[in-house]
């Protein structure tokens, strides 16, 4: 028997994940999803984070496929997310 482990990003990454499925398709929510998606693929637990990302994507009629080309032209076009004060760009903030 195998039982779910808890990710240990699990508790911050619920409240974006709230957000998401409250929110809109924008250029931030897009690349978060796709960043929670890979984050959590083939993780064994989280299934109700799991379920819900499957929810977002679904609610905003994109398939896998489809968000990652979206995020692919957002952080091609722009720092989507901020740097630090060493100028390094964080992805999981």
């Amino acid at each position: 028997m195998v039982l779910d482990q808890k990710h240990p990003q699990e508790k911050r990454d619920r409240a974006v994940v709230n957000d998401l499925l409250h929110g809109e398709p924008s250029d931030r929510n897009l690349v978060e999803l796709g960043r929670l998606i890979i984050r959590y693929h083939n993780f064994p637990g989280a299934r109700q984070i799991q379920q819900d990302l499957t929810t977002v994507l679904n609610n905003w009629q994109l398939n896998e496929e489809q968000l990652y080309a979206k995020t692919r032209q957002i952080h091609a076009e722009g720092n989507i997310y901020r740097r630090t004060a060493s100028g390094e760009q964080q992805d999981w903030t």
